[in-house]
């Protein structure tokens, strides 16, 4: 796309307001997806260790071990941290954590919202109640035949449609939708990389099958952008498009290999899906461990 085409196609998908949490009629029938009571975490561990895909790693230290002198009980506590919008933490975006030309969601101008104080605007707050519905796991990478899509590589719309199709998993309003790559499985193997320069996601046309089955979040087991940018001067459009033209939350950097392990055993591409931020006022997101309930 050249930006241009991708200014013109933020335009078309572009909303004013917000679709809304998915209703409790959805939640209530995703939860009668429910019926092996099996759970699949897919939050990655709090990473410590630096490398090519994580730069700024988290922390976690002691603050207080076992004093035997002490009356009973000891006690031992830890302090934990992390720039969570990286590439080694699972963490749910916020919609203030995105604007373009100068703007947020819904036109609101960045500087008048955020501030060093954080977000007056679109915080992780409104995002309390969490995102609970029906989630779906589309496996692109298996569709492929394959392990993992190479660093690069895009997936398109209609791939996304033949995938639904190919695991008998529609898309549909108010669902979670979650996109495998690989990511992980070729990190495991080959070892680590910088996705910021090179990985793979979704290319910005797939928006519109997200826009038309009007989804309510998008996770991925990347950030979801394809990388390098298929747009000029625009690095991470999948976030352009998601957040601030569309106001939807994203979930990036999510281990989806068990839950892909756990899909192709049972033969079942959706399930409960729920997940929440910390209650982090005026915050541009959260760290976040989200669950797939069978």
């Amino acid at each position: 796309m050249t930006r241009d085409e991708f200014d013109a196609f933020f335009d078309q998908l572009r909303r004013d307001r917000l679709p809304g949490p998915v209703a409790g009629a959805q939640r209530v029938a995703a939860a009668g997806l429910v019926q092996t009571g099996e759970v699949v975490a897919m939050g990655r561990p709090w990473d410590s260790v630096p490398g090519p895909d994580n730069r700024r790693p988290a922390l976690h230290q002691m603050t207080e071990l076992a004093d035997v002198t002490a009356p009973e009980p000891t006690v031992h506590k830890d302090f934990i941290a992390s720039d969570y919008h990286g590439k080694a933490q699972t963490h749910l975006d916020a919609l203030c954590h995105i604007a373009y030309r100068g703007l947020l969601f819904a036109g609101v101008r960045a500087q008048d919202a955020v501030s060093s104080q954080g977000a007056s605007y679109g915080a992780v707050t409104e995002l309390l109640p969490g995102l609970v519905g029906r989630g779906v796991l589309l496996d692109v990478a298996r569709l492929r035949g394959r392990d993992w899509l190479e660093p690069g590589e895009a997936v398109g719309g209609p791939e996304l449609l033949a995938c639904a199709e190919e695991q008998s998993s529609p898309l549909g309003p108010g669902d979670i939708l979650l996109v495998r790559t690989g990511h992980l499985a070729r990190r495991r193997q080959l070892g680590a990389w910088d996705p910021d320069d090179l990985s793979a996601g979704l290319h910005p046309g797939a928006m519109r099958v997200l826009s038309e089955s009007r989804v309510s979040a998008l996770g991925g087991d990347g950030d979801s952008d394809v990388r390098p940018s298929p747009v000029h001067g625009v690095h991470s459009p999948i976030h352009v498009l998601a957040i601030t033209a569309m106001g939807l939350p994203l979930i990036d950097n999510m281990d989806l290999e068990a839950l892909a392990e756990t899909c192709a055993r049972t033969s079942r591409w959706e399930f409960l899906f729920v997940t929440a931020p910390l209650n982090i006022p005026r915050g541009t997101g959260s760290p976040v461990n989200p669950l797939a309930v069978f």
